[in-house]
């Protein structure tokens, strides 16, 4: 009996299906049985067969656990609308658009995502951004509106400019781009937090306050020139002596950014600081403190050496006073080369003298006159031996001068 009941009650249950009048519509088409039961007509989630999934609409998080009645209004459940905004309130106040899920998911309605939604937006968070209370930017009396806000920095730190003294932005006709100075991913305004690349403060100018280069209040006027700032160091050098040697004001030229100035690099191509050159103070040289009229012959700086020395005594000789003839910028003028003893008097760098002898003294016996030179106190010059092959030679004396009137090549023919 109780069988028959149930056919007869699933037959009225398929046929109500049909009738106009279904609580759930005329277009329905899923089975009863999938969500009522022979006991009666009253929902049981635990008994259904029915996949939420299939539909438009898949139940995750905090809609799998709410009654059916708090989305289904009505029975006829294909009037259910799927977007979010149907069933909740936007508190929002259509600030950021109709679409929930870019900010919200169905499991809670905190969002832990700010950062990527702002990184899809106009506004990426970088710096001081990135921790900042979301109120701080978006303010409203409710505090979740989020009216579209200028992305320019001066819109939301316009105070920050007014109010800033040192420097006072506004008397300095600072730019209201901020970035400018300021990069968006700082923490701080100040220190690490300030770019000053278009005038980078490294070594030297490293630690100024502002004050120290903008002493005129108006921080858009200063030079980059560094003369601008320096003039007084200039001025006030003595060693050397800047502006009574008349040096360029363009201190870049010989000085870096180190403190102090130095060490400083003066481009000295045109006399080249070689060797012997290479350490004496520029007082050394330059002694009358102006820098631009010393001259740049041997003979300039070095007639003391020229006048003092005596092996060989340059002035009794009459040696030129052009050093470089024999001379290098070798310390101590050491190892001289007398190249044009060979075409000015005898060949002692070619022919068959040439690697002969040791020093300038092996010729020219006596040290205090280079004019006197003595050949027969080398080689196999005995004199016996002298007179004997020249027996026949009319005119011939055993003497250095006659050796060289008949021998001017230093050679045996």
């Amino acid at each position: 009996m109780r069988i028959l009941s149930f056919i007869v009650l699933l037959m009225l249950l398929i046929l109500s299906d049909r009738q106009p009048g279904s609580p759930h519509g005329p277009d329905f088409k899923i089975s009863c049985s999938a969500c009522h039961s022979p006991e009666g007509w009253q929902f049981n989630r635990a008994a259904s067969t029915f996949d939420h999934n299939t539909t438009r609409m898949p139940l995750s998080g905090q809609h799998t656990e709410i009654n059916c009645r708090q989305c289904h209004t009505t029975l006829v459940f294909s009037e259910t609308k799927s977007e979010c905004n149907a069933c909740h309130n936007d508190v929002h106040q259509a600030t950021v658009g109709q679409e929930c899920s870019r900010c919200h998911t169905p499991s809670s309605w905190l969002v832990s995502n700010v950062n990527d939604i702002h990184r899809m937006g106009r506004f990426p968070l970088l710096g001081a951004h990135q921790t900042a209370d979301c109120n701080q930017c978006h303010q409203s009396e409710s505090l979740v509106r989020f009216d579209v806000l200028g992305v320019e920095c001066i819109d939301c730190h316009r105070e920050n400019y007014m109010a800033t003294t040192n420097p006072n932005h506004v008397e300095a006709g600072f730019s209201e781009d901020c970035a400018y100075c300021h990069p968006v991913n700082a923490f701080q305004w100040e220190g690490a937090g300030f770019n000053h690349n278009f005038f980078p403060l490294v070594q030297g100018h490293a630690t100024p306050l502002c004050a120290d280069c903008h002493t005129t209040g108006n921080y858009t006027d200063a030079s980059q020139e560094c003369y601008s700032c320096h003039q007084s160091d200039y001025a006030a050098t003595t060693n050397p002596d800047h502006a009574a040697s008349d040096f360029p004001t363009t201190c870049e030229d010989c000085h870096t950014l180190n403190p102090g100035w130095k060490p400083a690099s003066f481009d000295h191509s045109s006399f080249p600081l070689t060797l012997g050159h290479a350490g004496p103070a520029c007082i050394d040289c330059h002694t009358d403190g102006n820098y631009s009229s010393t001259p740049t012959d041997c003979y300039a700086c070095h007639q003391p050496d020229y006048n003092q020395t005596t092996n060989p005594n340059h002035q009794s000789i009459g040696f030129s006073t052009n050093c470089t003839e024999c001379h290098t910028t070798n310390p101590d003028w050491k190892p001289a080369s007398y190249r044009q003893h060979d075409s000015q008097f005898f060949p002692i760098y070619s022919g068959s003298h040439n690697g002969e002898w040791n020093t300038c003294a092996d010729c020219h016996t006596d040290p205090s006159n280079y004019a006197q030179f003595s050949c027969i106190t080398c080689h196999e010059h005995n004199k016996t031996d002298m007179d004997d092959e020249h027996g026949e030679v009319s005119g011939y004396s055993y003497n250095s001068t006659e050796c060289l009137r008949c021998h001017p090549s230093g050679s045996g023919d």
